[in-house]
């Protein structure tokens, strides 16, 4: 696995780029020698925030946390990672290495049983043309945090949604 460490507002120390390549070999058996993995490390003030991103074969997998030391936030951002891809393991069975999925799920105390997805509502409207300030002043207008919406000028379907520290961003599918 190919990894990228990089440190926004923070010089990332050799020790702690050691620790996640140490920690992110563990989950080589998951993934194909290909796989990308992206550790992104912010730092606010006294807050600290690591994001992991792994991509395979068109997967993509990724886990934020927080903590007061970055290495706190790496650590639980790595376990979630993993929880997840155990959690889901039949699902992605044909986007990463099943048996190591296997194998660790039974060796895992705390993996927990697989979830079916339940749809409980559908919805139908109708995607009307619009820019992408339009579509987020109807959001707002709506109360939502997120809105699907047909852009005005290239006439594909986009999504726009608010994000945790209040700002606002825009989904564009790729051809």
């Amino acid at each position: 696995m190919k990894i990228t460490c990089t440190g926004r507002k923070v010089n990332l120390k050799d020790a702690f780029i050691q620790r996640v390549e140490t920690k992110l070999a563990k989950l080589d058996k998951f993934f194909s020698d290909s796989a990308e993995a992206n550790v992104t490390v912010t730092v606010e003030k006294d807050w600290q925030t690591v994001e992991v991103t792994v991509k395979d074969k068109g997967f993509t997998s990724r886990a934020e946390k927080s903590a007061d030391r970055m290495e706190d936030a790496f650590d639980a951002a790595v376990d979630l990672l993993t929880r997840r891809i155990v959690k889901n393991r039949k699902r992605l069975e044909n986007r990463v290495y099943q048996p190591a999925v296997e194998e660790f799920a039974l060796a895992a105390h705390e993996a927990e049983p697989e979830e079916a997805y339940s749809i409980i509502r559908e919805k139908r409207f109708s995607c009307k043309p619009s820019t992408v300030d339009e579509a987020i002043l109807e959001m707002n207008m709506l109360g939502h945090t997120f809105f699907l919406f047909r852009d005005a000028d290239t006439d594909e379907i986009h999504a726009v949604y608010r994000r945790k520290d209040g700002s606002y961003g825009v989904l564009i599918p790729e051809r």
